[in-house]
Protein backbone atom coordinates (compact mmCIF):
# COMPACT_ATOMS: atom_id res chain seq x y z
CA UNK A 1 0.00 0.00 0.00
CA UNK A 2 3.16 2.29 -0.21
CA UNK A 3 2.99 3.33 -3.64
CA UNK A 4 -1.24 4.33 -3.21
CA UNK A 5 0.00 6.59 -0.76
CA UNK A 6 2.97 8.01 -2.17
CA UNK A 7 1.42 9.02 -5.30
CA UNK A 8 -1.62 10.64 -3.19
CA UNK A 9 1.56 12.27 -1.27
CA UNK A 10 2.84 13.53 -4.12
CA UNK A 11 -0.20 14.77 -5.77
CA UNK A 12 -0.85 17.07 -2.91
CA UNK A 13 2.62 18.56 -2.42
CA UNK A 14 2.76 18.80 -6.21
CA UNK A 15 -0.66 20.73 -5.70
CA UNK A 16 0.53 22.76 -3.27
CA UNK A 17 4.51 23.90 -4.45
CA UNK A 18 4.16 23.94 -8.01
CA UNK A 19 1.00 26.86 -8.30
CA UNK A 20 3.19 28.64 -5.36
CA UNK A 21 6.17 28.31 -7.70
CA UNK A 22 4.78 29.55 -11.06
CA UNK A 23 3.10 32.73 -9.09
CA UNK A 24 6.49 33.88 -7.63
CA UNK A 25 8.67 33.60 -11.25
CA UNK A 26 8.44 36.50 -13.31
CA UNK A 27 8.69 34.74 -16.63
CA UNK A 28 4.74 33.81 -17.07
CA UNK A 29 4.09 37.35 -17.95
CA UNK A 30 7.09 37.37 -20.56
CA UNK A 31 5.95 33.51 -21.88
CA UNK A 32 2.63 33.30 -22.03
CA UNK A 33 2.92 30.11 -23.82
CA UNK A 34 5.14 28.21 -21.78
CA UNK A 35 3.57 29.02 -18.68
CA UNK A 36 0.36 27.86 -19.99
CA UNK A 37 2.40 24.80 -20.61
CA UNK A 38 3.51 24.33 -17.81
CA UNK A 39 -0.11 25.14 -15.93
CA UNK A 40 -1.45 22.10 -18.20
CA UNK A 41 1.52 20.06 -16.98
CA UNK A 42 1.44 21.00 -13.03
CA UNK A 43 -2.40 20.05 -13.52
CA UNK A 44 -1.85 16.66 -15.41
CA UNK A 45 0.52 15.50 -12.70
CA UNK A 46 -1.81 15.86 -9.92
CA UNK A 47 -4.97 14.43 -11.75
CA UNK A 48 -2.35 11.30 -12.98
CA UNK A 49 -1.20 10.99 -8.92
CA UNK A 50 -4.78 10.55 -8.34
CA UNK A 51 -5.53 8.16 -11.33
CA UNK A 52 -2.51 6.18 -10.62
CA UNK A 53 -3.30 6.23 -6.66
CA UNK A 54 -7.21 5.07 -7.73
CA UNK A 55 -6.02 1.78 -9.73
CA UNK A 56 -2.86 0.75 -7.17
CA UNK A 57 -5.98 1.09 -4.14
CA UNK A 58 -8.36 -0.80 -6.22
CA UNK A 59 -5.82 -3.67 -6.89
CA UNK A 60 -5.26 -3.88 -3.16
CA UNK A 61 -9.01 -4.01 -2.62
CA UNK A 62 -10.39 -6.17 -4.80
CA UNK A 63 -8.23 -9.79 -6.31
CA UNK A 64 -10.16 -8.66 -9.65
CA UNK A 65 -8.60 -5.63 -10.35
CA UNK A 66 -5.78 -7.21 -9.10
CA UNK A 67 -5.14 -10.00 -11.60
CA UNK A 68 -6.37 -7.97 -14.35
CA UNK A 69 -3.60 -5.03 -13.79
CA UNK A 70 -0.78 -7.78 -12.94
CA UNK A 71 -2.13 -10.08 -15.54
CA UNK A 72 1.13 -10.25 -18.06
CA UNK A 73 3.66 -9.50 -14.88
CA UNK A 74 6.21 -11.73 -13.14
CA UNK A 75 5.21 -13.12 -9.93
CA UNK A 76 8.36 -11.22 -8.12
CA UNK A 77 6.80 -7.76 -9.56
CA UNK A 78 3.26 -8.39 -8.14
CA UNK A 79 5.32 -9.19 -4.37
CA UNK A 80 7.10 -5.85 -4.84
CA UNK A 81 3.95 -3.90 -4.81
CA UNK A 82 2.60 -5.87 -1.66
CA UNK A 83 -0.75 -4.94 -2.61
CA UNK A 84 -3.26 -6.29 -0.13
CA UNK A 85 -6.93 -6.14 0.95
CA UNK A 86 -7.47 -3.16 3.54
CA UNK A 87 -10.55 -1.01 4.27
CA UNK A 88 -8.30 2.40 3.53
CA UNK A 89 -7.40 0.84 -0.04
CA UNK A 90 -11.34 0.06 -0.76
CA UNK A 91 -12.60 3.75 0.28
CA UNK A 92 -9.53 5.45 -1.40
CA UNK A 93 -10.74 3.39 -4.45
CA UNK A 94 -14.05 4.62 -4.44
CA UNK A 95 -13.45 8.04 -3.34
CA UNK A 96 -11.00 8.77 -6.00
CA UNK A 97 -12.90 6.76 -8.80
CA UNK A 98 -16.05 9.49 -7.47
CA UNK A 99 -13.59 12.36 -8.20
CA UNK A 100 -13.12 11.49 -11.37
CA UNK A 101 -16.58 10.29 -12.29
CA UNK A 102 -17.56 13.81 -10.95
CA UNK A 103 -15.00 15.44 -13.23
CA UNK A 104 -16.12 14.21 -16.31
CA UNK A 105 -19.85 15.05 -15.52
CA UNK A 106 -18.63 19.16 -14.47
CA UNK A 107 -16.75 19.04 -18.17
CA UNK A 108 -19.48 17.46 -19.73
CA UNK A 109 -21.64 20.19 -17.96
CA UNK A 110 -19.35 23.24 -19.35
CA UNK A 111 -18.85 21.61 -22.72
CA UNK A 112 -23.15 21.88 -22.85
CA UNK A 113 -23.17 25.23 -21.44
CA UNK A 114 -20.27 26.52 -24.02
CA UNK A 115 -22.02 25.49 -26.48
CA UNK A 116 -25.60 26.62 -25.42
CA UNK A 117 -24.52 29.90 -25.41
CA UNK A 118 -22.61 29.69 -28.62
CA UNK A 119 -25.90 28.52 -30.16
CA UNK A 120 -27.84 31.08 -28.25
CA UNK A 121 -25.33 34.09 -29.84
CA UNK A 122 -25.19 32.85 -32.85
CA UNK A 123 -29.36 32.83 -33.05
CA UNK A 124 -28.87 36.78 -31.85
CA UNK A 125 -26.42 37.48 -34.61
CA UNK A 126 -29.01 36.19 -37.37
CA UNK A 127 -31.27 38.68 -35.91
CA UNK A 128 -29.18 41.23 -35.84
CA UNK A 129 -27.19 40.73 -38.76
CA UNK A 130 -29.19 38.84 -41.10
CA UNK A 131 -27.97 37.57 -44.48
CA UNK A 132 -28.06 39.57 -47.60
CA UNK A 133 -30.62 37.96 -50.30
CA UNK A 134 -28.11 35.31 -52.10
CA UNK A 135 -25.51 35.77 -49.61
CA UNK A 136 -24.18 32.12 -47.97
CA UNK A 137 -22.59 31.63 -44.66
CA UNK A 138 -18.68 31.35 -45.27
CA UNK A 139 -16.26 30.27 -42.36
CA UNK A 140 -14.24 33.24 -40.91
CA UNK A 141 -16.80 35.68 -41.70
CA UNK A 142 -16.46 39.11 -40.00
CA UNK A 143 -19.95 40.21 -39.41
CA UNK A 144 -20.59 43.91 -38.12
CA UNK A 145 -23.33 44.49 -35.62
CA UNK A 146 -24.49 48.03 -34.73
CA UNK A 147 -23.57 48.68 -31.67
CA UNK A 148 -23.00 52.27 -29.74
CA UNK A 149 -20.20 50.08 -27.51
CA UNK A 150 -16.68 49.37 -28.93
CA UNK A 151 -16.70 45.74 -28.63
CA UNK A 152 -14.86 42.68 -30.50
CA UNK A 153 -14.71 38.56 -30.07
CA UNK A 154 -14.35 35.78 -31.34
CA UNK A 155 -17.07 33.20 -31.83
CA UNK A 156 -15.90 29.66 -31.68
CA UNK A 157 -17.38 26.58 -33.63
CA UNK A 158 -17.09 24.95 -36.43
CA UNK A 159 -17.69 27.86 -38.33
CA UNK A 160 -16.03 30.40 -36.20
CA UNK A 161 -16.58 34.06 -36.44
CA UNK A 162 -15.30 37.47 -35.69
CA UNK A 163 -18.06 39.64 -34.48
CA UNK A 164 -17.39 43.73 -34.02
CA UNK A 165 -18.84 46.44 -33.71
CA UNK A 166 -19.96 49.18 -35.76
CA UNK A 167 -18.55 51.42 -32.76
CA UNK A 168 -15.34 49.43 -32.32
CA UNK A 169 -15.01 50.14 -36.38
CA UNK A 170 -14.88 54.07 -35.86
CA UNK A 171 -12.90 53.90 -32.96
CA UNK A 172 -9.97 51.25 -34.24
CA UNK A 173 -7.83 53.35 -36.76
CA UNK A 174 -5.26 52.08 -39.15
CA UNK A 175 -4.22 48.55 -38.46
CA UNK A 176 -5.70 48.72 -34.91
CA UNK A 177 -8.28 46.46 -36.54
CA UNK A 178 -6.39 43.88 -37.91
CA UNK A 179 -4.01 43.42 -34.83
CA UNK A 180 -8.21 42.52 -32.86
CA UNK A 181 -8.43 40.35 -35.88
CA UNK A 182 -5.06 39.01 -35.46
CA UNK A 183 -5.45 38.71 -31.34
CA UNK A 184 -8.84 36.58 -32.01
CA UNK A 185 -7.29 34.22 -34.33
CA UNK A 186 -4.67 34.05 -31.98
CA UNK A 187 -7.60 32.29 -29.72
CA UNK A 188 -9.07 30.18 -32.28
CA UNK A 189 -6.05 29.07 -34.00
CA UNK A 190 -4.29 27.53 -30.03
CA UNK A 191 -8.04 26.59 -29.09
CA UNK A 192 -8.18 28.47 -26.31
CA UNK A 193 -11.55 27.55 -25.57
CA UNK A 194 -10.84 24.12 -25.09
CA UNK A 195 -8.17 25.32 -22.27
CA UNK A 196 -10.90 27.88 -20.33
CA UNK A 197 -13.10 24.28 -20.56
CA UNK A 198 -11.31 22.31 -18.50
CA UNK A 199 -10.17 24.44 -16.17
CA UNK A 200 -13.69 25.87 -15.22
CA UNK A 201 -14.88 22.08 -14.95
CA UNK A 202 -12.17 21.85 -12.89
CA UNK A 203 -12.53 24.68 -10.35
CA UNK A 204 -16.32 24.09 -10.29
CA UNK A 205 -16.53 20.68 -9.70
CA UNK A 206 -13.53 21.35 -6.68
CA UNK A 207 -13.90 24.37 -5.61
CA UNK A 208 -12.45 23.65 -2.10
CA UNK A 209 -8.96 22.45 -3.85
CA UNK A 210 -7.12 25.83 -4.96
CA UNK A 211 -4.87 24.28 -7.56
CA UNK A 212 -7.67 24.22 -9.39
CA UNK A 213 -9.16 27.95 -9.28
CA UNK A 214 -5.67 28.74 -9.32
CA UNK A 215 -5.91 27.34 -12.68
CA UNK A 216 -8.99 28.64 -14.04
CA UNK A 217 -7.65 32.03 -13.33
CA UNK A 218 -4.36 31.80 -15.11
CA UNK A 219 -6.02 30.07 -17.78
CA UNK A 220 -7.98 33.41 -18.45
CA UNK A 221 -5.35 35.74 -17.59
CA UNK A 222 -2.55 33.23 -19.82
CA UNK A 223 -4.57 33.11 -22.85
CA UNK A 224 -4.82 36.96 -23.33
CA UNK A 225 -1.58 37.82 -23.14
CA UNK A 226 -0.87 34.56 -25.35
CA UNK A 227 -2.87 35.96 -28.31
CA UNK A 228 -1.93 39.72 -27.32
CA UNK A 229 1.61 38.45 -28.53
CA UNK A 230 0.37 37.01 -31.62
CA UNK A 231 -1.21 40.11 -32.08
CA UNK A 232 1.26 42.25 -31.28
CA UNK A 233 4.47 39.56 -33.22
CA UNK A 234 2.44 40.71 -36.76
CA UNK A 235 1.56 44.28 -35.86
CA UNK A 236 3.62 45.97 -33.32
CA UNK A 237 3.03 46.39 -29.45
CA UNK A 238 2.01 50.14 -30.04
CA UNK A 239 -0.79 48.88 -31.89
CA UNK A 240 -2.51 46.05 -30.10
CA UNK A 241 -1.80 48.32 -26.84
CA UNK A 242 -4.11 51.33 -28.41
CA UNK A 243 -6.97 48.62 -29.92
CA UNK A 244 -7.18 47.76 -26.43
CA UNK A 245 -7.61 50.89 -25.08
CA UNK A 246 -10.46 52.05 -27.60
CA UNK A 247 -12.53 49.12 -27.16
CA UNK A 248 -12.01 49.54 -23.26
CA UNK A 249 -11.79 53.21 -22.64
CA UNK A 250 -15.52 53.59 -22.07
CA UNK A 251 -16.00 50.60 -19.81
CA UNK A 252 -13.95 52.48 -16.70
CA UNK A 253 -11.60 50.02 -16.69
CA UNK A 254 -8.57 52.78 -16.33
CA UNK A 255 -10.58 54.52 -13.35
CA UNK A 256 -9.83 53.77 -9.95
CA UNK A 257 -12.69 51.14 -9.24
CA UNK A 258 -12.76 47.42 -9.94
CA UNK A 259 -14.40 46.53 -13.07
CA UNK A 260 -15.14 42.53 -14.11
CA UNK A 261 -12.00 43.93 -17.16
CA UNK A 262 -9.54 44.68 -14.63
CA UNK A 263 -7.14 42.51 -16.28
CA UNK A 264 -6.98 45.33 -19.53
CA UNK A 265 -4.53 47.99 -18.12
CA UNK A 266 -2.53 44.78 -16.82
CA UNK A 267 -2.56 44.51 -20.28
CA UNK A 268 -1.71 47.61 -21.77
CA UNK A 269 1.31 48.15 -19.37
CA UNK A 270 2.69 44.78 -20.14
CA UNK A 271 2.64 45.56 -24.14
CA UNK A 272 4.33 49.30 -23.56
CA UNK A 273 7.04 47.67 -21.61
CA UNK A 274 8.10 45.81 -23.93
CA UNK A 275 10.28 43.09 -22.32
CA UNK A 276 12.46 40.92 -23.80
CA UNK A 277 11.30 37.13 -24.51
CA UNK A 278 13.41 34.99 -22.83
CA UNK A 279 16.25 33.20 -24.42
CA UNK A 280 15.27 29.87 -26.97
CA UNK A 281 17.46 27.83 -24.68
CA UNK A 282 16.13 29.23 -21.44
CA UNK A 283 12.30 28.52 -23.03
CA UNK A 284 13.57 24.92 -23.93
CA UNK A 285 14.89 24.20 -21.04
CA UNK A 286 11.44 25.79 -19.23
CA UNK A 287 9.56 23.30 -21.10
CA UNK A 288 11.47 20.45 -20.82
CA UNK A 289 11.15 21.26 -16.75
CA UNK A 290 7.58 21.40 -17.00
CA UNK A 291 7.19 18.18 -19.26
CA UNK A 292 8.88 16.32 -16.53
CA UNK A 293 5.84 16.56 -13.87
CA UNK A 294 3.56 14.54 -15.35
CA UNK A 295 6.35 12.11 -15.54
CA UNK A 296 7.64 11.96 -11.90
CA UNK A 297 4.38 9.72 -10.91
CA UNK A 298 4.76 7.27 -13.36
CA UNK A 299 8.22 6.88 -11.91
CA UNK A 300 6.95 6.46 -8.82
CA UNK A 301 4.48 4.01 -9.73
CA UNK A 302 6.89 1.98 -11.68
CA UNK A 303 9.92 2.06 -9.53
CA UNK A 304 8.79 -1.16 -7.45
CA UNK A 305 8.35 -2.64 -11.15
CA UNK A 306 11.42 -1.73 -11.65
CA UNK A 307 13.58 -3.12 -8.80
CA UNK A 308 11.97 -6.23 -9.23
CA UNK A 309 12.86 -6.85 -12.24
CA UNK A 310 16.49 -5.51 -12.08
Amino acid sequence: MMVPVALLLLGALTAVVAPRMLARADWPEREPVVALWAWQCVVAGVLLCCALSMTFSAAAAWQAVRGQLFAPAPHDVVEAYALGPTPWATVTAVALACGGVWTAVMLTREIARARARRAKRRAELVVRAPLLPGEEPGADRLVVLEGERPDAWWLPGTAPQLVITTAALRRLKGRQLDAVLAHEQGHAEARHDWLLHCSGALAAGFPQVPVFAAFRGEMHRLVELAADDVASRRFGRLTIALALVELNEERGVFGPCPTPQAHVPARVHRLLAARPRLTAGRRLRLTAAAALVPVVPLLVAFVPALRALG
